[in-house]
């Protein structure tokens, strides 16, 4: 079971925390939300809790709950830019069905 990032996604992360001055990784998650179902969590971590699941990529600290890693394993993270727009792209093997916006999938 592994969560992952691509060379981009773990240059942007490391490059933000370095700005950012503090934190030891990215927190990736899932939660109940949007027309599909489950939509995706994404945030910097300060400090990790007991029960997380730590995975390093490129350099870099990936933390999961253990609740979400069911929906997550597998996972690539990357960072895109497609043409004026850049932004983080979740590769999830897992993924059977998205919205038509984006923002929600099931599995």
């Amino acid at each position: 079971m592994s969560v992952t990032l691509s060379t981009s996604a773990a240059k942007h992360v490391s490059d933000f925390m370095a700005k950012r001055g503090k934190g030891v990784g990215i927190r990736l998650g899932v939660r109940t939300s949007g027309c599909s179902g489950m939509a995706y969590r994404l945030e910097f971590v300060d400090e990790t809790h007991d029960d997380d699941l730590v995975f390093e990529s490129h350099g870099v600290k990936v933390v999961v709950d253990p609740k979400s890693l069911a929906y997550l394993d597998g996972t690539e993270l990357d960072f895109v830019r497609e043409g004026l727009n850049e932004g983080f792209k979740f590769n999830n093997p897992n993924v059977k069905d998205a919205c038509g916006c984006g923002e929600s999938f099931n599995v």
